[in-house]
């Protein structure tokens, strides 16, 4: 596990850009049913790739947000590898993601929400800063992390009816039971929220 920080990340600039970009696209997955993950990449000091969880929309769990991004962001730099790239996202990767984030050569991770039984930078296992790997990372945790954890949460309480009445996304009750299944370890990310920064 992460040790306990009280210390708030120091952002640069791009940095503090790339994590309100994943914020806002965690938003719009909230809006549309979704479980509220975003994910932005940056090279060269600009935002070439963002992306929202779409596993609901494509029946498919492993339309994660980083795995988008990284799959645009490559499509966008004409490239197999993100030698520099930055990813921003808003929930701690999982097992899946951070594999893709290792192949792809990124450079930097930060991200904001703890994932307590699913995360893998450092929560359940540290696989982004591996020894054995032949690439690892930097990874900063806990930025911006009670805003990231606040839509998780909240979106989790909307879905069980516990603040009155859910989103006014499409057949947002219906949606509950796929969104779930990716996320059914992630009741409530912000359990760990004063560990603050993990790196």
């Amino acid at each position: 596990m992460p040790e306990s920080s009280p210390r708030r990340p120091q952002l640069t600039e791009i940095d503090q850009f790339g994590m309100e970009a994943a914020l806002e696209e965690a938003r719009i997955a909230a809006r549309l049913g979704e479980v509220p993950v975003g994910a932005a990449i940056a090279h060269d000091h600009a935002i070439v790739a963002t992306a929202h969880n779409e596993t609901v929309r494509q029946c498919d769990l492993t339309q994660h947000a980083e795995m988008l991004a990284i799959r645009r962001a490559l499509c966008e730099m004409a490239s197999d590898r993100l030698d520099g790239a930055t990813l921003y996202v808003t929930l701690e990767p999982c097992a899946q993601c951070a594999g893709a984030i290792i192949l792809t050569r990124v450079r930097r991770v930060l991200f904001g929400a703890y994932d307590p039984k699913a995360g893998m930078a450092g929560s359940v296992e540290d696989l982004l800063r591996h020894s054995k790997l032949n690439h690892r990372p930097e990874v900063m945790g806990g930025v911006l992390e009670e805003e990231c954890g606040a839509l998780l949460t909240d979106f989790f309480e909307r879905m069980r009816g516990e603040t009155g009445n859910p989103t006014s996304g499409p057949n947002i009750e219906q949606r509950t039971a796929n969104s779930e299944q990716r996320t059914s370890n992630i009741e409530h990310p912000t359990s760990n929220i004063e560990r603050g920064a993990g790196s």
